[in-house]
C-alpha cells in the first residue's frame, strides 16, 4: 500500500487525464477511482462562447482547494485526491479542471468527487471571462451551483 496522495495544482498548461489517473490509481488497495474533467463548451446561458479566460487569486486559490480536499477527506474514507485547475485563456474543447479521487468503495469516491466540484465552483476564488459573438463578459455565479453546494452542508 502506498501513502495517500494529495495533489492541488493551479496552472496554465494542460494536463494529461491518463497520467493523472495513473498516479491516483496506482494503489491496488483502492476498489474505486472516480475522475471528473471539466471542459470549455461552446455555449453558456444561450450565448455562443468562443473562448474562456480564468483568473484567480494566487496563494488563496490553492489554500481554498486544499481546504476543500481536507473537508472531503473528513467526510469520506479517501486515499488519493487530486485537484488540478487551469487558469489563463482556453479555447473551445480544452480541459479546465481535473478532479480525481480513490477509495476502497465506489459510493465514497463518487460522492467525494461530486462534493469537490460543487465546492470548487462556489468557494474557490476563480473569475471567468467568456468571449463570444456578443463580445466578452464576466460570468456571474449560478444559483444552481450554490444550490448544489448547499446539499453538502452539514446540519
Amino acid at each position: 500500500m502506498t501513502s495517500k496522495l494529495n495533489v492541488v495544482r493551479v496552472q496554465t498548461e494542460d494536463f494529461s487525464v491518463a497520467d493523472e489517473y495513473g498516479l491516483i490509481a496506482a494503489d491496488n488497495s483502492d476498489g474505486a477511482a472516480v475522475n471528473f474533467v471539466g471542459k470549455v463548451r461552446d455555449f453558456n446561458d444561450g450565448s455562443v462562447v468562443t473562448d474562456l479566460t480564468l483568473e484567480h487569486y494566487p496563494g488563496m486559490t490553492e489554500a481554498v482547494l486544499n481546504q476543500i480536499a481536507a473537508e472531503a477527506r473528513e467526510r469520506w474514507p479517501l486515499n488519493n485526491v487530486t485537484i488540478i485547475h487551469r487558469v489563463g485563456t482556453m479555447a473551445l474543447g480544452e480541459q479546465i479542471v481535473f478532479i480525481g479521487v480513490t477509495s476502497a468503495h465506489r459510493k465514497a469516491a463518487f460522492a467525494a468527487c461530486e462534493f469537490l466540484i460543487d465546492f470548487l465552483k462556489t468557494k474557490a476564488p476563480f473569475w471567468k471571462l467568456e468571449a463570444g459573438d456578443q463580445g466578452a463578459n464576466w460570468v456571474e455565479a449560478k444559483d444552481a451551483d450554490e444550490q448544489a453546494a448547499k446539499m453538502w452542508q452539514k446540519d
